[in-house]
């Protein structure tokens, strides 16, 4: 089958594969699958298995972030001689914490089309079910694995205010959400592990709750965590009582607790947030 992009040239497709449960795998992902007449992916033997669970036969070329420089003279090839050509990682979607950026600058610098699928990643499940203020967000992605180099790392940002998204292998969790801590304080988290998978599971409180849930468990799969920003170097004084209250409420404080926070941050009694809050 012949599928056209949006001008009718061949293109280079980005094709998002479920991070887990097959079923999140979208019609449009399976016919491009099916249409592309060859696919560089991050493992051949997952992709593999995939194509076989979908009865799609595919030839396949390895393109990791070893062997990705690689491969751009034989991408173009491809395209040159009217091929299209996907690019899948081992899950989830192409570039979001995986490879292909590489390739996808290149190609695009050569004038030929990218186009990209939505479809699954963990990052907006573990965001939205987080209970944190999704708006604005900024997804970091993996920390680096040397703790002196991740001590650097979140100096840089841990005065941002908005929420931030990291993901984290299972060995290095708990390290790395101790380290933090230690950087930004007991903010509060959600840390969500599994997504889309049997033993999906998310743990929501502070640092310092969910490391000691944490380690009562035996700690498998794969971890997004999600960090609430900082609020203790943000400028309120042109906030109204009511936009500060909501700016708490929105990442999911009791109206109680926002107030108690508001109070924290002009320094003032709690009761008298309270009375000015009700006395409209």
């Amino acid at each position: 089958m012949s599928q056209k992009s949006y001008d009718g040239k061949n293109s280079l497709y980005l094709i998002p594969t479920p991070i887990g449960n097959l079923d999140d795998i979208t019609n449009r992902s399976i016919e491009t699958l099916k249409m592309v007449d060859v696919l560089f992916c991050e493992d051949t033997r997952v992709t593999r298995q995939l194509l076989s669970k979908l009865k799609i036969n595919k030839k396949l070329i390895s393109s990791n972030d070893h062997t990705e420089e690689k491969n751009f003279d034989l991408v173009v090839k491809y395209l040159q001689d009217g091929k299209n050509v996907g690019l899948v990682t081992d899950r989830g979607t192409p570039i979001i914490s995986d490879p292909g950026y590489k390739i996808v600058e290149y190609i695009i610098e050569k004038g030929y089309n990218i186009i990209a699928l939505p479809g699954a990643t963990a990052l907006i499940p573990a965001l939205i079910s987080s209970g944190i203020s999704p708006s604005p967000f900024m997804f970091y992605g993996f920390l680096n694995s040397k703790k002196s180099k991740k001590e650097k790392e979140l100096d840089l940002i841990k005065k941002y205010p908005y929420t931030m998204i990291f993901y984290e292998a299972p060995h290095r969790i708990i390290a790395t959400l101790q380290l933090m801590m230690d950087k930004f304080g007991d903010r509060k988290i959600a840390v969500a592990r599994e997504i889309s998978k049997m033993y999906e599971e998310i743990y929501r409180g502070t640092f310092s709750s969910v490391i000691e849930e944490l380690n009562s468990k035996k700690i498998k799969g794969e971890f997004v965590i999600v960090v609430e920003g900082n609020r203790e170097d943000v400028d309120f004084s042109d906030l109204t009582l009511e936009e500060h209250i909501k700016l708490y409420t929105d990442d999911g404080y009791t109206e109680k607790e926002a107030m108690k926070k508001v109070a924290k941050d002009l320094n003032v009694s709690k009761s008298e947030i309270y009375k000015e809050y009700h006395r409209k």
